[in-house]
Order: structure tokens, then C-alpha cells, then sequence
């Protein structure tokens, strides 16, 4: 138990140094590359969020008590 709350801490580590790093040190090149890279991530993200999401509406449909 105590590996899985490892690994759930662990999820956007990444993320998170990136948000504490200083764009004083990055070129104009540099951040447009930044901003391409997070806006990739942000169209992936929202990608499994509808992938997620139509797998809760298929489990719900499913398992919903039938109206009467």
C-alpha cells in the first residue's frame, strides 16, 4: 500500500519542477519551444480526459437502475 502512495506522489513531479524553474534563464526560442511542449501536453491531456470520460458514461449506462 505504502508503494502505491510512492508512485501517486510521484505523478507530475515533473510538472512541478517545471512550474519552479526561472524563465529568466530561457531565450525567446526557448520559450516558444516551452509553450509547444505544453501545449502538446495540454492537448494530450485533454485527450485521455475524454478518453476517461466516455469510459464512465459506457460503466454508468451499465450499471444505471432502469427508470421506471
Amino acid at each position: 500500500m505504502e508503494e502505491a502512495e510512492e508512485a501517486r506522489r510521484g505523478r507530475g513531479a515533473a510538472l512541478d519542477l517545471a512550474l519552479r524553474e526561472d524563465l529568466d534563464l530561457f531565450s525567446l526560442d526557448d520559450l516558444a519551444d516551452r509553450i509547444g511542449f505544453l501545449e502538446a501536453e495540454i492537448t494530450r491531456c485533454r485527450a485521455q480526459m475524454a478518453t476517461k470520460a466516455a469510459g464512465r458514461e459506457a460503466a454508468d449506462a451499465l450499471f444505471r437502475k432502469p427508470e421506471d
